[in-house]
């Protein structure tokens, strides 16, 4: 990535379509390739169009899981897997992995109570993270090891290049570990370069220093923030539930990239353009360079769906969107068993109902 990027605002470059509901996760596999997921229970995995380098087209479509898909992790090519796989998580509690070669299935892992929220590589290993506060650890399809990391759901995980995991929980705590031993914890993050990221339902990100020590905090956000990605340039991306991305460089919000619905989903690829995916199924990518922005009829076709969402954007059934609580709500137990909250995320109204264990769509 040149310097004169960072000077340079995005742009649209290309729009990932087939999604049938909101796209919720995405994986960067290397060079090659983007995966994505979805409300509408499907992995789709994404590589370069021959001819058109702006481009990407769909090679494979990975149906299986019962409910919706979120966290996702890639498994480069080895010598059992020769063009890699996929790892994904989902709401009906199951781990999949996936072939590339010919999208089948390679191991179905079983085990959370509730929905995956996480999925991370560890050497030869995957680790799972999920509501039920739990961690799993899966070798060569079964489980070797799994413990509560946290007294309340827990939300994402990653692993950082030296090696320790660290977990995210709506305690509102973030944890590190060297194998199941925890040996610290001040906040939670999702994404580490030297130094934490940590998105918040508050709308505002703080970088952390391993220590522990707040470097920074990053305000801009007016609702629930879902995700944060950095690059080596220094700039850092976040999508969150107020329809934009925003880019970051030394804690200031460079630009904001307002979307037809919630951002659940962002990340950066190599070359520092970025992937988003929104609640309206759709995941772009938007450039920073000149050669790879979308032609002019798409960019003119975006602005007019902006407009047409931004006049829709009212109610969600019978209900208006903005009066319905957000997930913290959640955060405060239910008076009775079977008790129903609805919630409001993204575009969407979801249906809670209170259970001894804690919280599940009803």
């Amino acid at each position: 990535m040149d310097m004169e990027t960072d000077l340079r605002n995005y742009q649209l470059s290309h729009e990932l379509r087939g999604h049938e509901d909101d796209a919720r996760g995405i994986c960067v596999c290397g060079n090659a390739g983007i995966a994505t997921s979805s409300r509408d229970k499907t992995v789709r995995y994404w590589v370069s169009h021959p001819t058109d380098k702006r481009k990407y087209e769909l090679s494979k479509i990975l149906p299986g899981h019962s409910s919706f898909v979120g966290p996702l992790a890639w498994i480069p090519p080895n010598e059992v897997l020769s063009e890699g796989a996929i790892v994904s998580g989902g709401m009906d509690t199951m781990v999949f992995v996936w072939n590339l070669s010919n999208g089948e299935k390679v191991h179905s892992l079983s085990g959370h109570q509730l929905q995956v929220t996480g999925v991370v590589l560890d050497d030869e290993d995957i680790v799972s993270s999920s509501v039920d506060c739990t961690l799993r650890r899966w070798r060569r399809g079964k489980v070797v090891e799994s413990w509560e990391a946290h007294k309340s759901a827990i939300q994402a995980i990653i692993k950082l290049p030296s090696g320790e995991l660290v977990t995210g929980s709506t305690d509102t705590t973030l944890k590190l570990w060297k194998g199941k031993d925890m040996f610290t914890h001040f906040c939670r993050a999702l994404r580490y370069s030297t130094r934490l990221s940590k998105y918040a339902w508050i709308g505002s990100i703080r970088l952390w220093a391993l220590t522990g020590e707040v470097l920074m905090e990053m305000v801009g956000h007016a609702s629930i923030v879902y995700s944060v990605d950095s690059h080596v340039s220094g700039l850092i991306v976040s999508g969150g539930e107020d329809c934009s991305a925003k880019i970051w460089k030394d804690g200031v919000c460079v630009q904001s990239i307002e979307h037809p619905g919630c951002v659940w989903d962002v990340k950066f690829l190599e070359n520092g353009d970025i992937v988003t995916a929104c609640s309206d199924g759709v995941v772009r990518i938007w450039t920073s360079h000149q050669e790879r922005i979308a032609d002019p009829v798409d960019l003119d076709s975006y602005v007019s769906k902006l407009s047409q969402y931004k006049l829709s954007r009212k109610r969600v059934g019978g209900l208006k969107l903005e009066d319905l609580p957000g997930l913290d709500t959640l955060q405060i137990p239910g008076n009775s068993d079977g008790q129903t909250k609805i919630i409001r995320e993204g575009d969407n109204g979801v249906a809670y109902a209170w259970n001894l264990q804690g919280t599940e769509v009803g």
